[in-house]
């Protein structure tokens, strides 16, 4: 984990020295939205670090990236509103094959973040019958 939208951490190694949570309630103040977007970019970075060490890691005939699924992203579109819809999420890695990455898709509006996790689970032989507000599991995570 390298945040949690509850944090009142700083970032005053990239300028933002204010307490992170509560920028995230910008109530449309431009300055605000542009500190949470700098340290959006550096946990960002800070990720592409990971994905690419683990990239470099070899694992057998293949790489920990390969072997791996990781969830990055919020569980809040927008902290002001507190909205929950159309979430910023990633999946990287491969989870041996059974996920094919480096696409863009979107799920129907409603679609709980939970129906994700339950997709994850089944690619680790975890077949809980529910997770919270989940409704199933995702389509479309190795085809299209």
């Amino acid at each position: 984990m390298i945040g949690r939208e509850g944090s009142v951490r700083t970032y005053a190694e990239i300028g933002v020295p204010d307490p992170h949570h509560p920028i995230t309630h910008h109530r449309g103040i431009p300055e605000f939205n542009e500190k949470v977007a700098k340290i959006n970019t550096y946990h960002t970075e800070l990720f592409g670090y990971y994905l690419g060490k683990l990239k470099a890691t070899q694992d057998g005939d293949a790489n920990l990236l390969d072997r791996s699924m990781i969830v990055y992203g919020s569980c809040i579109c927008d902290g002001n509103s507190h909205s929950h819809e159309n979430l910023p999420i990633l999946l990287a890695g491969r989870a041996n094959g059974t996920l094919k990455p480096g696409r863009h898709v979107v799920y129907p509006k409603g679609t709980p973040l939970t129906n994700l996790y339950m997709s994850m689970l089944d690619r680790m032989n975890v077949r809980p019958e529910k997770i919270g507000d989940s409704t199933g599991k995702l389509e479309h995570l190795t085809d299209l």
